[in-house]
C-alpha cells in the first residue's frame, strides 16, 4: 500500500498533496481520501530528499486551512436554507441552533481536535458553518489548528524518516500508529461525557 502511496506522490507531486488535504478539508465527499497516510508518506519522501520539506509543509498548512474556509463557507450556505426551513418529522430548526450553541461554546476546541481524526475533520468545519459559528472565531482556531496540524504532523515525520534507518519498511505501522492516536481524543471525550452524564 505504501509503495503505491509512494508512487503516486512522485506522479501528482506538491500540487497534488497539496489538493488531496484541501479537498479532505473542505469538500463534503473528501472524506475517504487517504489524508494521513498520504501525509507521513509525503513527509518521507522530503527526508530522502525527494521533495522540499520546507514547501511541502508550508503548502500543507495553507491547503488545510483554505479548505476548512471552503467547507464552512459550504456549511453556512447550507445552514441559513435550513433555519429558513420549517419544522418537520425530519428537521427541527431547535437542533440546528443547539449545534450554534455547542459551536460558540465549545467549537475552537472541537475545529482543532477534529484536524487530527480521520472522516471528522472533513465534517467538522461544514458542521460549524451550517451552526451559524462566527467566522472570527472559527479562522482564527482554523488557522492555529491548521499550524498544529501542519506542522505537528509534518515536523514529527520529518524526524522520524532522519531518524529510522530504512523508515520506508515500517511505514505502515506507523501510519497506523498515527491513525489510533488521532482517534483517541474523541473516545477520551466520550469517555468523558458518559462519566459525566452517569452522575
Amino acid at each position: 500500500m505504501h509503495l503505491n502511496l509512494v508512487e503516486v506522490i512522485k506522479t501528482v507531486g506538491y500540487l497534488g498533496v497539496w489538493g488531496i488535504v484541501f479537498a479532505e478539508s473542505g469538500l463534503f465527499f473528501g472524506f475517504f481520501l487517504p489524508g494521513d497516510s498520504l501525509l507521513f508518506t509525503a513527509v518521507f519522501l522530503a527526508s530522502q530528499n525527494i521533495l522540499s520539506f520546507p514547501i511541502l509543509t508550508a503548502g500543507i498548512v495553507l491547503a488545510a486551512i483554505i479548505g476548512d474556509s471552503v467547507g464552512y463557507t459550504f456549511g453556512q450556505k447550507v445552514g441559513q436554507k435550513l433555519y429558513s426551513r420549517s419544522d418537520s418529522k425530519f428537521f427541527k430548526k431547535e437542533h440546528l441552533e443547539k449545534a450554534h450553541r455547542f459551536y460558540e461554546k465549545y467549537g475552537g476546541k472541537t475545529i482543532i481536535i477534529a484536524r487530527f481524526v480521520p472522516f471528522i475533520r472533513t465534517f467538522a468545519p461544514i458542521v460549524a458553518g451550517a451552526a451559524n459559528m462566527s467566522y472570527q472565531k472559527f479562522i482564527s482556531y482554523n488557522i492555529f489548528g491548521g499550524l498544529l496540524w501542519g506542522v505537528g504532523v509534518t515536523g514529527v515525520g520529518f524526524f522520524l524518516g532522519n531518524l529510522i534507518p530504512n523508515v520506508d519498511r515500517y511505514l505502515l505501522p506507523i501510519i497506523a500508529l498515527i491513525v489510533f492516536v488521532s482517534i483517541l481524543p474523541p473516545i477520551f471525550e466520550y469517555v468523558k461525557s458518559r462519566r459525566h452524564a452517569n452522575r
